[in-house]
């Protein structure tokens, strides 16, 4: 308990340095903890993609449509298991910033995903209700809709035909008992093709599953090999690989934010460093006192690490509660461009061992200084 108070005294003899070190280091959790909470949303796709599916697209960009004939031929390659397709829909509900993925594709989707949970009869709906639509548990639980509930899409890439809004009722339910976010929606092909303006006919990309994850880039160089040198050639690649690509067209979103959190922790270390360097100058008699009385060099080393440690601790704590305050809102905002924005405990564990890292950088030359101090040099500056 004396340590404590020592400690104590040490932090609180210059309360307005001490409390705008804390500030500049919550500030700087506070942009770690939403930063990396993006940076794992735009990568989930990546992480969870299978690693039995290909994706093929055309070569001269991924939103560049496919005619439908290429179904027929990629089926009759050896290895491959299923064929589905789907297109990119856009839209929003309701209001702008309600944006989340939507595809609309065939009845039998879901069969290259079996990690997803829906039951038979929301399956048999969808495949009989033209203007079906089943979407991710997450997504549900987001808007508070329920199985029967009409969704209406404002259009911004497709618009109908006949000028009005897209409207889908709602007939089953995705779940993914593995804990991975499902924040997407699925239409059906059918209705979305009759209805749509432009371009009927052409799908988007082709999703296709193999038998033997291990022949996957044998099996995409023959799938590319198959329209080479014609008008609608492919360029086909592991979802793995294509999920990095989609999720990089905004750029290379976790260099960009470890970019940033890398300034600001460089500028918090020395700023840090600064503080307790000149606090120790300002109390050299205080320290030589303490040792003239016994305390040890390493205890009075242990002194100043500790010190440097509370203060990114206390800072890395605030940051992260204020950010967890702001995280609803903050999820509204960017959830519609960087997906399902999750605040884990792995964001709390990292921000505290960062936080650790960075005291003990800040506070070690400090430590040293105030270890090495001669008793009577300390003492002859009071």
């Amino acid at each position: 308990m004396k340590y404590l108070t020592i400690i104590k005294a040490g932090l609180g003899r210059k309360k307005v340095s001490t409390s705008l070190t804390i500030l500049s280091i919550a500030v700087a959790f506070l942009l770690f903890s939403l930063g990396r909470s993006v940076a794992v949303a735009f990568n989930s796709e990546v992480e969870f993609a299978g690693n039995d599916r290909l994706v093929v697209v055309s070569s001269l960009s991924f939103t560049q449509a496919l005619p439908m004939s290429h179904k027929n031929r990629i089926e009759a390659i050896e290895g491959v298991d299923k064929v589905v397709w789907r297109q990119w829909f856009g839209g929003t509900y309701k209001e702008r910033q309600n944006f989340f993925p939507k595809w609309p594709v065939p009845d039998n989707y879901f069969d290259v995903y079996p990690e997803w949970e829906i039951s038979e009869d929301q399956r048999r709906a969808f495949s009989t209700n033209l203007m079906g639509m089943v979407a991710g548990a997450d997504l549900v639980e987001k808007f508070g809709w329920k199985i029967g509930d009409r969704i209406p899409i404002i259009p911004d890439i497709w618009p109908k035909a006949d000028g009005t809004v897209w409207e889908f009722d709602l007939v089953g339910i995705i779940s993914d008992p593995s804990g991975n976010e499902t924040g997407e929606a699925f239409m059906r092909w059918k209705y979305f093709d009759e209805a749509r303006a432009f371009e009927n006919g052409l799908v988007g990309n082709f999703i296709v599953r193999i038998d033997d994850p291990s022949r996957a880039d044998f099996i995409a160089k023959e799938i590319d090999s198959l329209f080479a040198n014609s008008s609608d050639e492919t360029k086909t690649s592991t979802e793995e690989a294509f999920s990095r690509m989609f999720a990089e067209q905004y750029g290379n979103i976790g260099l960009i934010i470890n970019s940033v959190l890398a300034a600001s922790f460089f500028t918090i270390l020395l700023l840090t460093a600064n503080t307790m360097s000149q606090a120790v100058r300002e109390r050299t008699s205080e320290l030589g006192v303490l040792k003239s009385i016994g305390y040890s060099d390493y205890l009075i080393m242990f002194f100043v690490l500790l010190e440097s440690v509370l203060l990114c601790f206390f800072g890395a704590l605030i940051g992260l509660i204020v950010a967890y305050s702001m995280f609803p809102g903050f999820s509204e905002l960017a959830g519609g461009f960087a997906g399902e924005l999750n605040f884990s405990i792995s964001i709390v564990i990292s921000a505290f061992v960062l936080a650790f890292i960075t005291a003990c950088l800040s506070g070690l030359m400090p430590a040293y200084s105030a270890m090495r101090l001669n008793v009577v040099d300390a003492l002859r500056k009071h």
